[in-house]
């Protein structure tokens, strides 16, 4: 799930002064007090811009020189999301029910014309649409501005950008896009530039006020993202555990799943550490009882598939209620597990406390940690996201050492 601002220190602009603001990242822009779409704001802050949807555009959809794409950062059925310390967005298309085909919706024609057209050479990205992200940040019609973005990813493959993908409703499958941006590193981009983009439905790749990143990436195909470090040492309580009723729901599904039996999750702690990386790995599950303080140990691999290196890591995994944390013994257990040159994997259905999280971070101790929130935004961006597609997906893992009874079970990720 996307990331939200904090809405007390974040840059504000009032709706009376968005006619003529600038699109600075990660302000705020406040709705209106109308009880209707007249609150809505980025229609008043780019006239001409739609006031409803998911895109949001001047002109034509087949020929349109900008582009919104608004998110409210919060439907678990799609999850839009910010990767900041990637300067990465990923955003879903808009068939987002059964009915039609992929490409009948104007917004998934946008993005895959935007592809195409980013695949087609610097004659291609210059016709390809200017595409701005915001975000609802849950206070009325108000929302922020996440970045000037273009279509695809210098850390992607071609063929990955835009993946059409498979849903099921109500029992009938139908696809939809999902696109991968990159947010150029633009701490501010000119509103008069934009309304005049939007004014005159036009373009000029080679305009003063166009963004020396947009021109480098029209130019030369070259992106500059705008990547953010980690500032603080931990994470809150509150930002590890998982948010809203939907994600909490899933955590209950696992607890429910494993009951009085704490061993239950961890076969399941490995299959959600799976989920959270693109690597390939190697896992073996330690015996029941006699663990010696790790669950499971591993290899990580990485590197091209012809001539891979293998980071070696142990993984220790909590069932833990939501309200207790983990605390400083059960870490100090795993950090004194790790070997030279290996990695440690902490998973827990609630949070590492605020001591153990400083010490972890403090001393560069190199600890994953997945915690409850975690946990919910891997199963979403899997498509499991209710808590019967969970319990669905909790009934095909298996713990090896249960079911076949042996020391360990290695599991080669294809």
């Amino acid at each position: 799930m996307a990331k939200k601002v904090d809405s007390g220190k974040a840059k504000r602009f009032s709706f009376d002064q968005l006619p003529t603001a600038d699109l600075v990242v990660d302000a705020i822009y406040e709705g209106g007090t109308a009880k209707n779409l007249g609150a809505e704001v980025i229609s008043k802050l780019i006239p001409g811009m739609g006031n409803a949807g998911g895109f949001r555009f001047v002109g034509s959809a087949d020929s349109t020189p900008l582009v919104v794409l608004f998110t409210n950062g919060s439907d678990p059925n799609w999850p839009d999301y910010l990767d900041e310390y990637r300067g990465t967005f990923h955003y879903y298309g808009d068939n987002r029910t059964p009915g039609v085909k992929v490409l009948e919706k104007k917004g998934n024609r946008i993005l895959n014309q935007a592809f195409e057209k980013m695949h087609s050479g610097e004659s291609g990205r210059a016709l390809s649409p200017i595409f701005l992200i915001f975000e609802s940040i849950g206070e009325g019609h108000s929302v922020t501005f996440r970045g000037l973005a273009v279509p695809g990813n210098n850390l992607l493959q071609q063929d990955q950008d835009l993946i059409a993908i498979w849903r099921v409703s109500k029992g009938i499958r139908f696809q939809n896009y999902r696109a991968v941006f990159t947010i150029l590193d633009e701490a501010e981009v000119s509103g008069d530039w934009i309304r005049e983009v939007a004014a005159t439905k036009s373009f000029d790749p080679a305009g003063a006020l166009v963004p020396n990143s947009l021109k480098r990436w029209i130019s030369k195909g070259t992106y500059l993202p705008l990547v953010a470090e980690q500032l603080k040492m931990a994470r809150s309580q509150s930002e590890q555990a998982p948010d809203g009723t939907v994600a909490q729901s899933l955590i209950q599904a696992i607890r429910d799943h494993c009951g009085d039996d704490d061993f239950l999750f961890e076969a399941i702690a490995v299959e959600l550490w799976r989920l959270s990386v693109d690597q390939p790995m190697e896992i073996d599950l330690t015996r029941r009882f006699r663990d010696g303080g790790r669950d499971a140990v591993g290899r990580l691999f990485i590197g091209p598939n012809e001539d891979p290196i293998a980071l070696e890591f142990c993984l220790e995994a909590k069932h833990y209620a939501p309200g207790n944390g983990v605390g400083v013994k059960e870490v100090s257990r795993l950090i004194s597990r790790i070997k030279h040159r290996e990695f440690g994997v902490f998973v827990t259905t609630s949070y590492i406390s605020k001591q153990a999280y400083e010490e972890i971070r403090s001393d560069s101790h190199p600890i994953v940690i997945i915690s409850g929130s975690d946990i919910a935004n891997t199963l979403f961006r899997r498509g499991i996201n209710s808590s019967t597609a969970c319990k669905q997906w909790l009934n095909t893992i298996a713990d090896p050492r249960k079911n076949k009874g042996l020391n360990i079970e290695k599991q080669l990720r294809a």
